[in-house]
């Protein structure tokens, strides 16, 4: 059974992963913006109060909506949505139908989506010997 610590606790584990206080969740820096990817739940307890934050459900940003789909129909007790998030690529995770193996699994999926891609340096190709013969004036040959 997995809790809120397990969460805080496997976010500040993935590289670049800032954790927010009490309610946001867990976020990382792309292109000079926080862009969060798992968040403490805030239920709608009484349609005419406040939302409150349920710290046994976490939201988590998936790829599309068909990846959502194909987790709320494969595990229903694990995953479920709320009308909130209703055209959102999010799903709502019950912590405590998950261990820690499985928790890690899906902050990283989610992680991933929003993780700045490592800068590679530029490759340059060197031309092959025929395409690089040239006239002898120095200029290269037309074909």
């Amino acid at each position: 059974m997995a809790t809120w610590a397990d969460v805080r606790r496997i976010g500040r584990s993935l590289p670049g992963v800032s954790v927010g206080n009490e309610g946001f969740g867990l976020s990382v820096l792309r292109d000079g913006k926080h862009k969060g990817f798992a968040w403490v739940w805030r239920e709608r307890t009484h349609p005419k109060k406040p939302r409150v934050a349920n710290r046994a459900v976490i939201a988590v940003r998936v790829r599309d909506q068909s990846e959502k789909a194909a987790l709320l129909a494969g595990d229903p007790d694990r995953f479920f949505t709320e009308p909130h998030y209703n055209g959102f690529p999010a799903v709502l995770v019950r912590l405590p139908s998950v261990d820690a193996t499985q928790l890690r699994q899906i902050l990283t999926s989610a992680h991933a989506l929003f993780a700045p891609k490592p800068k590679r340096e530029p490759v340059s190709v060197p031309r092959s010997p025929s395409r690089a013969r040239s006239s002898p004036r120095g200029r290269a040959r037309k074909r």
